[in-house]
């Protein structure tokens, strides 16, 4: 029996994986570091804050996921975790060179759909290797019926980013790239983020790979930034959480058409390390769903949680001190491996 078995946001979790704050870094500047998270902040690549995170962040960031994961066995969950990894060492290809980032964020990494789990083409080179963190898990899966794919790896040229371009995309159009977390699973619909860490022909592809089973739809001019869940989070059949500030009304995607919308309330800052933080004021809406009728928030949000409670969903509020300085809330630093029930059209 496949142990990954996953069609949408909010059926009654099983098993999941939680990152790790171990090791943490901002990677050295590159093109595509600046390109996609400093270009607008500094006027040049070497100006990106490389190094360790300060040891009082990974020691803090640490205790919130061993919480977050001592909830989620408390509530009947399997949780697995990533390996350690040494981060400062340095790997790359005949083009160029990095060293890594961190193993705190698995939702951008690994992307299950159904009974099948991909490693994403991700967009930054410091993430390259990214994926071998979860090899022996992902070992586990394919050895109990799951299958398991890697994306095409992504040679990713310099030509592959575009600093502050006038128009057009940041990354280039010349090969399948993006972050797992670019794409929301709705049972039979998947929305797909065109933005900096996905192109359309990663849309395509996904769209190949799945096949006709799968509606694959792409989600373009709302948000230029990176993931989709800072700008849609789904909590049940019928219930969408919205961003508005980057999703007008006209812009909703046709999927929710019928839905009932809470567009988020204003997000409390909960602060960041450095001078610069690598996730907006929205990580406030990265939140996951243990089942339909509940949800792990982070504690500073009341606003957003009084607005789901108000819709009859029930409230964890945990701690997530670094959401801002590590850019993970909760829904980036897990990612749901098994979840009961079936592939279903939500439409």
């Amino acid at each position: 029996m496949s142990l990954v078995n996953v069609h949408n946001e909010w059926d009654p979790l099983e098993e999941m994986i939680v990152g790790v704050a171990q090791g943490a870094q901002v990677p050295r500047p590159d093109r595509g570091l600046f390109a996609l998270d400093y270009s607008e902040q500094h006027d040049y690549i070497e100006d990106i804050p490389s190094g360790p995170y300060p040891q009082q962040v990974i020691e803090e960031a640490s205790e919130d996921l061993d919480a977050f994961a001592a909830f989620l066995r408390s509530h009947g969950v399997i949780v697995r975790r990533p390996d350690v990894t040494d981060h400062r060492a340095v790997f790359g290809t005949c083009a160029w060179k990095t060293d890594g980032e961190y193993n705190y964020c698995p939702r951008d990494v690994l992307l299950p759909i159904g009974q099948t789990i991909i490693e994403a083409p991700m967009a930054l080179r410091s993430r390259y290797l990214e994926p071998f963190a979860y090899r022996r898990h992902l070992a586990e899966y394919f050895a109990s019926g799951s299958n398991w794919i890697s994306a095409p790896k992504p040679q990713l040229l310099d030509s592959t980013y575009r600093i502050n371009p006038k128009d057009g995309s940041i990354i280039a159009n010349d090969e399948p790239i993006f972050d797992a977390a670019n794409v929301i699973r709705v049972g039979e619909d998947i929305l797909y983020l065109v933005s900096r860490s996905g192109n359309e022909l990663g849309c395509q592809w996904l769209q190949r790979v799945l096949g006709d089973r799968y509606r694959v739809h792409p989600v373009s001019g709302v948000y230029d930034g990176t993931h989709l869940d800072t700008t849609i989070t789904v909590v049940r059949p019928g219930l969408v959480v919205l961003c508005p500030e980057r999703i007008r009304k006209d812009q909703v995607p046709a999927l929710f058409k019928n839905w009932d919308i809470i567009w988020a309330p204003e997000m409390v800052d909960t602060g960041y390390c450095w001078s610069y933080p690598r996730a907006s004021i929205w990580q406030g809406m990265n939140f996951i769903m243990v089942n339909p009728a509940l949800a792990v928030i982070n504690d500073q949000q009341v606003p957003l949680i009084r607005a789901l409670e108000k819709r009859g969903i029930d409230v964890a509020p945990l701690k997530m001190r670094h959401a801002r300085s590590l850019s993970g809330g909760f829904h980036c630093v897990s990612v749901d491996i098994r979840r009961r029930g079936t592939l279903e059209d939500y439409r």
